[in-house]
């Protein structure tokens, strides 16, 4: 009966003291990774407006600007279609509140992808087997250092992820204790410390959230306020410099709305993934190790 549960027991004498725990250090990579994604977004898009955007939105605009000037019968029927002109996706895109947007919204969603790819990873570890344990077999307190031996050999990398950190835990926990109780509330406490860092990665990217909308909002109030500056051109029936300035208010903030909205769908998905992630692996330690532990007097 001693030996089928207990095969390791002799084993874990004979190993050498488990290194301590060490709590993932914070690297730089993340923040090099976010400054350099900005900055390289940064140059796309301004590239992208300087060479496409602008120019094919500076004649439209100068189109539709000689179309209501010139009086002739022929070119009224120019003039009525001007409007769906500058309803075009490049006048739309044109102004630099909807280019600022456009790159944190970008920026954003890159850190978002960073972000999903680790969770995704997180989760592929789920579908192995760091602990051999079947139902034949218990845990002890001295076999803890034999279990976290595998654990310990892994890359440095993926030691720092969820599972194998969790599983760490719980096994120095009931070896130091001798209480598998003491354990459960390790792993949960370290899966609570996960989420919690996990929010906290987030905070960057819903500050992106909220500042798109505000910079649309100072479009439009640039915008009106070109407005403003116009209305005396308005009286002697020039009603050019008023729409322009409309249209920078309509269009910032059309954009930037449109653009956070998508970014909040996008945030919301990585947020219930990472959710996904604790609560599956905190079933995973549970299901291979937790009920696994025993106590003999």
């Amino acid at each position: 009966m001693q030996t089928d549960m207990n095969p390791r027991t002799a084993v874990a004498d004979s190993l050498s003291p488990a290194a301590a725990y060490r709590k993932p250090a914070l690297s730089g990579r993340d923040m090099l990774f976010s400054l350099g994604s900005l900055l390289v977004i940064a140059i796309v898009v301004q590239m992208f407006y300087a060479a496409i955007i602008r120019p094919r939105a500076e004649i439209i605009l100068a189109r539709a600007e000689q179309a209501e000037q010139t009086q002739a019968p022929q070119t009224r029927s120019q003039a009525a279609t001007g409007g769906n002109e500058l309803r075009s996706i490049w006048v739309i895109l044109k102004d630099y509140e909807q280019e600022t947007a456009i790159i944190l919204a970008l920026w954003a969603i890159g850190l978002i992808g960073y972000q999903a790819h680790t969770t995704a990873r997180g989760r592929r570890l789920l579908e192995k087997r760091y602990i051999d344990v079947d139902e034949n077999h218990v845990v002890l307190p001295e076999d803890t250092r034999a279990y976290g031996r595998p654990l310990e050999r892994l890359p440095e990398e993926e030691r720092q992820m969820l599972v194998p950190r969790a599983l760490m835990v719980g096994l120095n926990r009931f070896g130091a204790t001798r209480s598998v109780q003491d354990a459960a509330e390790a792993v949960i406490n370290e899966c609570e410390y996960e989420a919690a860092r996990l929010e906290s990665q987030l905070s960057m990217i819903r500050f992106t959230a909220w500042a798109i909308p505000a910079i649309g909002f100072v479009g439009t109030v640039r915008g009106i306020g070109v407005a403003l500056q116009e209305a005396k051109f308005a009286l002697h029936g020039d009603i050019s410099g008023v729409t322009a300035g409309l249209g920078v208010a309509f269009n910032s903030t059309l954009v930037a709305l449109v653009l956070a909205i998508l970014l909040m769908f996008f945030i919301h998905q990585l947020q219930q993934a990472q959710d996904k992630l604790v609560l599956e692996a905190r079933a995973y330690v549970d299901r291979n190790l937790l009920r696994h532990m025993r106590v003999f007097s």
